[in-house]
C-alpha cells in the first residue's frame, strides 16, 4: 500500500471512530455520530454493522453486515488511522458484539458504549440473545456506558427507575458489572427538568440538568450524547468535562430541532445549530 510523507506543520486531527448501524433516514445511528463528530471538531470514521430501512416515523427493515465485513473495517481502520476514542452505538447480534469485543481487546484507546435496544420509533434493535453478550464481552471493556432508563432496567432486569436515587442505585449496578463509568440518561423520567446522572470511575456521581425542551424533534438523542462525549474525549477533556460539555450542546441541538423541517414523525435534533 502506498504512503504519502506527512509534514511536520500539520496539527494532529483528533480522530473518533464511530461503531453502529447505518439510519437510511439520516437522524441517529452512524449519520448522527459523524454529524455531532464533526460540529464538535473531530474527524469521524466508521465501521457499519447494520443497515436498517429507517425513517423519522418507522425501522421497516435491518440487514445485519456480515461479521467478515465487520471485522475486516476493524482491521482497516486502526493501523491506519490515530483512533482516541472509540464509540460504540447498534451492535444487534451476539456474533457482531464477539468481532467487535475480539478486535477492541489489545487496544488501549477509551469505550464510550451506547447500548442501543430500541429506536425512537419503538422498534427493537437489540435481539434478546446478544444482551448477555453485551454485558458480558462490551461492558467490562468500556470507559463509559450510557444507558437511558429503559436500557438500564433491560440490563438490569430491574423496572425502570424513577427518581434520582433509583437512577443512582441503578448506575452503581451497572458500574459493578465492569463498565468505568455510567451516564444514566434521563429523558425518559418525567417533569419539566430532565437529569442525567453520571457516576464516574471513583464512585462518585455528578448531576447534569437542563429544562425539559417540548419538542417531538428528539430523534438520534441518544446516538448524539454517546457521540459528544466521545468527540470531547478524542479532544483532551476528562470524562466530567467531555459529559458537561456534551450535555449542553445536545440541549442546543434540541432547543434548535423545530427550525427545521424533517419528515413527518420523531425529526432529528439540530447537529449543526451554530453553522446554518
Amino acid at each position: 500500500m502506498e504512503t504519502v510523507d506527512k509534514t511536520s506543520t500539520q496539527i494532529r486531527t483528533p480522530i473518533a471512530l464511530t461503531i453502529a448501524g447505518s439510519d437510511s433516514g439520516g437522524g441517529a445511528g452512524i449519520q448522527a455520530d459523524l454529524k455531532a463528530f464533526s460540529a464538535l471538531g473531530v474527524y469521524g470514521a466508521s465501521v457499519i454493522t447494520a443497515v436498517t430501512a429507517q425513517n423519522t416515523v418507522a425501522v421497516t427493515a435491518v440487514h445485519e453486515i456480515p461479521v467478515t465485513i465487520v471485522r475486516a473495517q476493524l482491521r482497516a481502520v486502526f493501523p491506519d488511522l490515530n483512533i482516541a476514542v472509540v464509540k460504540i452505538g447498534m451492535l444487534s447480534s451476539p456474533e457482531i458484539i464477539d468481532v467487535v469485543a475480539d478486535e477492541l481487546q489489545d487496544l488501549a484507546m477509551p469505550v464510550v458504549l451506547d447500548p442501543v435496544m430500541v429506536a425512537k420509533s419503538g422498534d427493537v434493535l437489540l435481539k434478546d440473545s446478544a444482551v448477555h453478550a453485551l454485558k458480558t464481552e462490551l461492558l467490562p471493556r468500556c470507559q463509559l456506558l450510557t444507558p437511558n432508563l429503559p436500557e438500564a432496567a433491560r440490563l438490569l432486569g430491574l423496572p425502570m427507575a424513577s427518581d434520582l436515587e433509583q437512577m443512582r442505585r441503578q448506575g452503581t449496578a451497572l458500574r459493578r458489572l465492569g463498565a468505568g463509568a455510567v451516564l444514566m440518561k434521563g429523558g425518559h423520567a418525567k417533569g419539566d427538568t430532565c437529569v442525567d446522572l453520571l457516576i464516574d470511575e471513583g464512585g462518585t456521581d455528578t448531576a447534569f440538568s437542563a429544562p425539559r425542551i417540548d419538542t417531538g424533534n428528539t430523534h438520534g438523542t441518544g446516538c448524539t450524547l454517546s457521540a459528544a462525549i466521545a468527540a470531547n474525549l478524542a479532544r483532551g477533556l476528562t470524562m466530567r468535562d467531555a459529559v458537561a460539555e456534551a450535555h449542553g450542546y445536545l440541549h442546543r441541538a434540541i432547543a434548535a430541532a423545530d427550525t427545521l423541517d424533517i419528515g413527518r414523525g420523531h425529526g432529528p435534533v439540530h447537529h449543526f445549530y451554530g453553522a446554518w
